[in-house]
């Protein structure tokens, strides 16, 4: 049963994204500023899919922690279903995405349009720049830019080196960080075609201390994801000890 809504779902999703695209390619000839919202209401008609097709649900945890305005989500990343949930949930979403996700049929024209923020993974420094400059435009503008400093989707319970890429956009915005963690994978896992009914739990935390170094930002996020997450621990000792860890700035670090 639970193969057959998951072929359902994808099934849809398909020919919906297919659909959608060839809307979205008209109002960006007329109405480009039309592009996010409806790119928004297509992600909130997916995730209505996911539930109806495949019995996933979403709960999340600490929307108090996120200001208005601009702000920096750097988010865990196990699921496809990670690139679709902040549609939903913010105003003025733009993730940060690899660029050759601009190669997809029809869509893939339409991200960056859409306020989206594509970077060259193997640019080097000039892509590093270009991504500053990408993600200054869009705090300026007041948007809640999505990174995922794991750099691909990594399975529960494993673990891989974060990016920096990260602190310099926190330096060169000087928007707040606030850690994102979640358990989508367990659910939707990656490149998995069967989907597993169930809750999807996010938590947000809150936002990491002003002036925080490149070692310290990265510790405190490996804290909010692979220690902390999405389980709570609120009466545990130990998890009380890593809250603690991830609020509280390092010792000043000389710099050169």
């Amino acid at each position: 049963m639970f193969m057959i809504g998951s072929l359902l779902f994808h099934g849809f999703i398909i020919v919906s994204a297919l659909t959608a695209g060839m809307i979205a390619l008209v109002l960006d000839r007329v109405a480009p500023a039309r592009l996010l919202p409806f790119g928004q209401a297509w992600a909130r008609l997916a995730l209505f899919a996911l539930r109806g097709f495949c019995g996933i649900s979403v709960r999340i945890e600490g929307l108090e922690h996120l200001p208005q305005g601009a702000v920096i989500l750097a988010a865990q990343h196990q699921s496809a279903f990670d690139t679709l949930i902040w549609f939903t949930r913010l105003n003025a979403p733009a993730y940060v995405m690899k660029q050759e996700l601009r190669r997809m049929p029809i869509i893939g024209r339409l991200l960056v349009p859409a306020g989206q923020i594509a970077i060259d993974r193997t640019g080097g420094a000039a892509a590093l720049r270009d991504l500053i400059e990408q993600c200054r435009a869009a705090a300026a503008a007041g948007r809640q830019i999505i990174i995922f400093p794991e750099g691909t989707r990594v399975a529960p319970g494993q673990r891989v080196a974060l990016q920096p890429g990260i602190v310099a956009i926190a330096r060169a915005t000087g928007l707040k960080v606030i850690p994102v963690a979640t358990d989508s994978g367990r659910y939707w896992a990656r490149d998995a075609i069967r989907k597993r009914p169930g809750t999807i739990r996010i938590k947000l935390f809150p936002a990491l201390p002003e002036g925080l170094d490149r070692a310290a930002m990265i510790a405190a996020l490996e804290v909010a994801f692979y220690e902390r997450g999405v389980v709570d621990n609120h009466g545990d000792n130990r998890a009380t000890s890593l809250s603690r860890d991830i609020n509280t700035p390092s010792q000043p670090t000389d710099q050169k």
